[in-house]
Protein backbone atom coordinates (compact mmCIF):
# COMPACT_ATOMS: atom_id res chain seq x y z
CA UNK A 1 0.00 0.00 0.00
CA UNK A 2 2.89 2.40 0.98
CA UNK A 3 4.40 2.13 -2.49
CA UNK A 4 1.25 2.73 -4.16
CA UNK A 5 0.82 6.12 -2.49
CA UNK A 6 4.61 7.21 -2.88
CA UNK A 7 4.23 6.08 -7.04
CA UNK A 8 0.81 7.97 -7.22
CA UNK A 9 2.02 11.27 -5.18
CA UNK A 10 5.63 10.90 -7.49
CA UNK A 11 3.30 10.45 -10.75
CA UNK A 12 0.88 13.61 -9.40
CA UNK A 13 3.80 16.08 -8.34
CA UNK A 14 5.68 15.21 -11.93
CA UNK A 15 2.16 15.88 -13.46
CA UNK A 16 1.60 19.20 -12.11
CA UNK A 17 5.08 20.55 -12.86
CA UNK A 18 4.64 19.10 -16.29
CA UNK A 19 0.98 20.93 -16.49
CA UNK A 20 2.28 24.62 -14.93
CA UNK A 21 5.57 24.04 -17.55
CA UNK A 22 3.56 23.61 -20.19
CA UNK A 23 0.93 26.28 -19.44
CA UNK A 24 0.76 30.00 -20.63
CA UNK A 25 -1.44 32.72 -19.93
CA UNK A 26 -4.18 33.10 -22.80
CA UNK A 27 -5.85 36.51 -22.28
CA UNK A 28 -4.31 39.87 -22.46
CA UNK A 29 -1.77 41.51 -20.23
CA UNK A 30 -3.21 43.83 -18.14
CA UNK A 31 -6.79 42.82 -18.18
CA UNK A 32 -9.25 41.28 -15.11
CA UNK A 33 -8.86 37.80 -16.89
CA UNK A 34 -4.94 37.96 -17.00
CA UNK A 35 -5.02 38.61 -13.56
CA UNK A 36 -7.05 35.55 -12.88
CA UNK A 37 -4.78 33.87 -14.97
CA UNK A 38 -2.27 34.96 -12.86
CA UNK A 39 -4.16 34.31 -9.50
CA UNK A 40 -4.77 30.72 -10.73
CA UNK A 41 -1.13 30.07 -11.71
CA UNK A 42 0.44 31.08 -8.58
CA UNK A 43 -2.28 28.90 -6.51
CA UNK A 44 -0.90 25.81 -8.74
CA UNK A 45 2.88 26.88 -8.07
CA UNK A 46 2.05 27.44 -4.25
CA UNK A 47 0.37 23.65 -4.17
CA UNK A 48 3.74 22.10 -5.85
CA UNK A 49 5.92 24.24 -3.12
CA UNK A 50 3.79 23.05 -0.35
CA UNK A 51 3.48 19.34 -2.00
CA UNK A 52 7.43 19.21 -2.57
CA UNK A 53 7.54 20.39 1.14
CA UNK A 54 5.17 17.55 2.80
CA UNK A 55 6.63 15.00 0.47
CA UNK A 56 10.25 15.92 2.21
CA UNK A 57 8.65 15.32 5.48
CA UNK A 58 7.53 11.80 4.30
CA UNK A 59 3.71 13.07 4.57
CA UNK A 60 2.72 11.74 1.15
CA UNK A 61 -1.18 11.86 1.73
CA UNK A 62 -0.55 15.48 2.37
CA UNK A 63 1.83 15.47 -0.43
CA UNK A 64 -0.50 14.13 -2.96
CA UNK A 65 -3.27 16.37 -1.88
CA UNK A 66 -1.24 19.10 -2.73
CA UNK A 67 -0.26 17.96 -5.97
CA UNK A 68 -3.98 17.14 -6.66
CA UNK A 69 -5.38 20.45 -5.68
CA UNK A 70 -2.39 22.79 -7.65
CA UNK A 71 -3.23 20.43 -10.63
CA UNK A 72 -7.26 21.22 -10.42
CA UNK A 73 -6.40 25.15 -10.45
CA UNK A 74 -5.08 24.85 -13.75
CA UNK A 75 -6.63 22.57 -14.93
CA UNK A 76 -10.57 24.67 -14.42
CA UNK A 77 -8.48 27.65 -15.64
CA UNK A 78 -7.44 25.82 -19.12
CA UNK A 79 -11.17 24.90 -18.80
CA UNK A 80 -12.72 28.43 -19.01
CA UNK A 81 -10.01 30.19 -21.04
CA UNK A 82 -7.09 31.37 -18.70
CA UNK A 83 -4.37 29.26 -20.24
CA UNK A 84 -3.50 28.00 -23.62
CA UNK A 85 -2.62 24.59 -23.11
CA UNK A 86 -1.72 21.14 -25.12
CA UNK A 87 -5.07 20.05 -26.39
CA UNK A 88 -3.42 16.67 -27.03
CA UNK A 89 -1.63 14.21 -24.17
CA UNK A 90 -2.47 13.36 -20.51
CA UNK A 91 -1.93 16.94 -18.66
CA UNK A 92 -5.68 18.71 -19.17
CA UNK A 93 -8.80 17.42 -19.64
CA UNK A 94 -9.59 20.28 -22.37
CA UNK A 95 -10.30 19.28 -25.74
Amino acid sequence: MAADLEEKTNRYGELLTEALEAATVAPPEGTPMADAAADCYEMAASYLEDGNHFREQDDLVNALASFSYGHAWLDAGARVGLFDVPRDGHLFTVE
